[in-house]
């Protein structure tokens, strides 16, 4: 059964991926988005498109939705080594993540999971948000380890959101990354946004959605530097591409310019970034709660081999 919408593409899409576009437009995934394309559901003007082509002001889009069925992750429950509950009680559970894990299922993810971590462990989350994501408030990347905050009850939920939504919740990480930041502290607010050619990737542009990060340095050694991070917004690889825009990538990073050499010397098989503190008022009490977390094995002992270059 056809769930065709059809309408003209506004000027605010002009320059648009196809499946970037159709997501922001129809409030779609963009995952979706490139499924439809792929199965030949895009029209532009009458022609089929694929995803990477480029939307312009004022063509015909027409979009059969029913071509391509939304996929729901299954959440398998599955326990997680190494995956430690540092604070739990009736509204909400704090969970310290490693690395590669993912927050919750999604497609293409065929890896751990938090949300099934959590299910396999008996815990009972909030039933808000999608079905694949109940309970889940914020995100760390596969990628990177540390502290996540997940709601257990639907008051905690709806309070949590709102907390990050206004940016009241304290995320602190660190990070190593190349050379010596200048100045050694510093705000960066740059916009970002998907990469324009490299579709895993995020870059800053000028069409990007506000990001703000704040830095520090916490000690320099010859080849790197230890910064503290607080972010003011989340956005997907936030600190990793406002580092690399300023020419000092984690360490590790080869997605963002990393020197793979370096990565190699350190045994390093990811971004030297970890989330080590976590703060917001409770859901329930309204006092703050906080949490920290020490590095994993791989990360101490990375630092510790650059600091033993002194």
């Amino acid at each position: 059964m056809s769930e065709l919408r059809s309408l003209p593409v506004p000027d605010g899409l002009a320059g648009e991926r196809v499946d970037a576009g159709i997501a922001r437009l129809l409030g779609v995934s963009r995952t979706r988005a490139a499924d439809l394309a792929a199965a030949g559901a895009v029209l532009v003007d009458g022609r089929v498109v694929g995803k990477s082509e480029r939307l312009t002001a004022g063509a015909w889009l027409e979009v059969d939705l029913a071509d391509i069925a939304p996929a729901t992750p299954v959440v398998r429950a599955e326990p997680v080594p190494g995956m430690r509950v540092v604070h739990e009680d009736d509204d909400v559970v704090v969970v310290d993540k490693p690395v590669g894990v993912a927050a919750h299922p999604s497609p293409g993810w065929t890896g751990p999971t938090v949300v099934g971590a959590l299910a396999a462990a008996g815990f009972r989350v909030a039933t808000s948000g999608a079905a694949e994501r109940q309970g889940i408030v914020h995100r760390l990347d596969v990628g990177t380890s540390g502290l996540m905050v997940v709601a257990k009850s639907e008051a905690a939920y709806r309070v949590l959101k709102r907390a990050f939504k206004e940016r009241t919740v304290e995320k602190v990480y660190h990070a190593v990354v190349q050379g010596h930041p200048e100045p050694t502290t510093g705000t960066v607010d740059a916009p970002i946004g998907r990469h324009p050619t490299a579709d895993h990737r995020f870059a800053v542009t000028a069409d990007g959605k506000p990001s703000v990060t704040h830095y520090e340095v916490v000690e320099m050694v010859p080849a790197a530097s230890l910064v503290e991070v607080h972010l003011e917004t989340g956005r997907t690889h936030q600190i990793r591409v406002h580092m690399a825009a300023l020419r000092h990538p984690c360490v590790g990073d080869l997605t963002y310019g990393a020197d793979p050499r370096l990565a190699a010397r350190l045994g390093l098989t990811r971004q030297w970034l970890h989330a080590v503190q976590l703060g917001f008022d409770h859901p329930t009490t309204g006092r703050r709660l906080t949490v920290r977390s020490d590095y994993p094995h791989d990360l101490a002992d990375a630092w510790a081999r650059l600091r033993d270059t002194r």
